[in-house]
């Protein structure tokens, strides 16, 4: 017969007795060895990815006074995450600081430091006896899954993703012991954060919104003083989003049509994650573990509500990512949901009822670390017919390096960027540069008097050009004229849209269309077809969003039609898009 215990913190002593001493050592050793071995594995694994750069072209043009922006003059949201995007700016003046260097050692402190929270957070909610060994349970998964490993770098918002969560439950916890760390309005504020962080944790910051609500719930009033706290910068940055952008969204979320539906390719894509590491033992043994908690002990009203927060949030996550078709980055957007569905067993008491899953767990975190790894595509950069890939070991094959982390350390990244600035260095007039299949380069003059290049990567030629060069991708990350096509079905995850360099050609030169097939790079009908898109009223009217100087009326236009402008698409196929009568 088991003993049930009240799930209460138990009441402070002024003199720890000895066993209580050892206990709570114990576990701070315990957690504290957790999160330093996280530390040395993720930076023995640290690298820099191709999007993690485009942001950091971002954060120069910042730092130069160009704003928020990928292309001088062109205002393009190419970053899913604000707050990692400012954070950078924040750090990024430092002189003598590279920003891929940067980009690594905060997304890894951002890490360590949410892995730590979370541990902490979970850490008072089970420790309620102090004589109770705490040992960490679910965080050996991710101690030990590569892909969490991998996106501690990476040069992308995860760490930062990592904290929030890790910081958003450990204020929650400490709400429901009543040893709170902030004002409730403090907590309200970090909660809503979540969209300003990536635009899905809306999910889980309006769970946790809920959660804190139902916590502390002191009438109406106070209520809707926490609303406007967690909804005042998430309001705030939506308006100028919508103002300066002329979107709802960021121009990521077009690109990879974040609205649609392709459950197919989710289950895929959660498959791909889950099957290389036999994911589901571990999620077993940890369903078990908390199985054996709720037996055990009774869980007052604040536990459960402040336990439910991460699984309904990781669930909501999970299934939003299966929805939109998941990734092309193996498990990268699986990750925040299951470490939100791990926050509640994250460390556990151990008892003699625990002791047997945490040992199963254990077994399984070193087979898992030293010899369970998803199949590796070694392709290259770019190819785009690869639905899901693991990206770092396809950048360091193609770097030749074991951490590759400068813009320099990619040859293909060098090779790109090497001719165009020596074009630039003899002061020709700008124009939109093509290389044709043999690599000879083909000018094409511009009517706005700005050059602009393309390629399929656009982060590391981004770092390794000029500022006032217009870097453009076929994808739409950077490039408006993409975005707003429609996706090609049967290509890869988020790399579903093409809008090659015969559209930059046909919309930003002044040559006729026959004049413009000199070299072969196009034919008249594709660039008459381009040009017809573009001669219509509400595409013209999209350029003009972007491009326009930023008036006071620019922004009210751009405000008040960024609804039907986030909806708007032609064809990828111009000769099949429609024309305006």
């Amino acid at each position: 017969m088991s003993t049930v215990v009240d799930d209460a913190p138990a009441p402070a002593s002024e003199t720890p007795e000895p066993g209580t001493r050892r206990a709570t050592r114990g576990t701070w050793l315990l957690l504290g060895l957790t999160v330093a071995v996280f530390a040395v594995l993720a930076w023995n694994r640290r690298w820099m990815s191709d999007d993690g750069m485009i942001v950091l072209r971002t954060v120069r043009q910042i730092l130069a006074g160009n704003g928020p922006v990928f292309n001088a003059g062109e205002r393009v949201e190419s970053n899913t995450s604000t707050l990692w995007t400012y954070l950078l700016v924040a750090f990024g003046w430092i002189p003598g600081l590279r920003l891929e260097w940067l980009a690594v050692i905060l997304g890894l402190l951002c890490s360590i430091g949410g892995l730590l929270l979370a541990l902490d957070g979970t850490r008072r909610l089970v420790s309620t006896a102090r004589s109770a060994l705490v040992v960490p349970a679910g965080a050996l998964v991710l101690v030990v899954l590569p892909p969490f490993l991998d996106f501690a770098t990476s040069g992308l918002e995860t760490g930062l993703i990592t904290l929030w969560l890790g910081s958003t439950w450990w204020l929650l916890a400490r709400h429901a012991r009543r040893t709170p760390a902030c004002p409730v309005t403090v907590t309200a504020l970090v909660v809503g954060l979540g969209v300003l962080v990536r635009p899905d944790l809306a999910l889980f910051s309006a769970v946790g919104g809920i959660g804190l609500l139902v916590l502390e719930w002191r009438g109406w009033r106070r209520a809707l003083l926490w609303i406007a706290a967690a909804a005042a910068l998430p309001v705030a940055y939506q308006v100028f989003r919508m103002g300066y952008y002329g979107l709802l969204t960021p121009n990521t979320a077009l690109v990879k049509e974040a609205s649609g539906a392709l459950w197919s390719r989710g289950w895929d894509y959660l498959t791909d994650f889950t099957g290389p590491y036999y994911l589901w033992i571990p999620l077993v043994l940890c369903v078990l573990l908390g199985g054996i908690r709720l037996w055990r002990t009774r869980v007052d009203r604040t536990v459960a509500v402040v336990l439910a927060v991460p699984l309904i949030g990781g669930l909501a996550l999970a299934t939003y990512v299966v929805r939109v078709g998941g990734d092309f980055m193996h498990g990268r957007m699986l990750l925040p949901a299951l470490f939100s569905l791990l926050l509640p067993v994250l460390a556990v008491r151990l008892t003699r009822a625990t002791a047997v899953p945490i040992v199963a767990l254990a077994v399984w975190a070193v087979i898992a670390g030293g010899w369970l790894r998803t199949d590796t595509d070694l392709t290259g950069l770019a190819n785009d017919t690869i639905d899901v890939a693991d990206e770092r070991a396809a950048y360091v094959a193609a770097s030749h390096h074991e951490h590759p982390i400068l813009a320099e350390d990619f040859d293909e990244f060098t090779a790109m960027a090497g001719p165009i600035n020596a074009m630039l260095a003899t002061g020709q007039e700008p124009a939109v540069l093509v290389q044709n299949k043999q690599g000879v380069w083909h000018r094409y003059p511009t009517t706005d008097g700005r050059t602009i290049v393309q390629f399929f990567n656009i982060g590391g030629p981004g770092l390794l050009l000029p500022l006032d060069v217009w870097v453009h991708d076929p994808i739409g990350l950077a490039n408006p004229t993409a975005a707003h096509s429609t996706p090609y079905p049967e290509r890869r995850i988020g790399h579903n849209k093409y809008a090659g360099s015969v559209w930059d050609i046909a919309e930003l030169s002044n040559e006729t269309s026959t004049e413009l097939t000199r070299y072969g790079d196009v034919v008249d009908t594709s660039v008459d077809a381009i040009r017809g898109i573009f001669a219509c009223s509400p595409d013209r009217e999209m350029l003009e969003s972007v491009r326009a100087p930023l008036t006071p009326d620019r922004f009210w236009q751009n405000l008040i039609h960024a609804v039907g402008r986030s909806s708007l698409r032609y064809d990828h196929d111009p000769r099949q898009a429609y024309r305006c009568n």
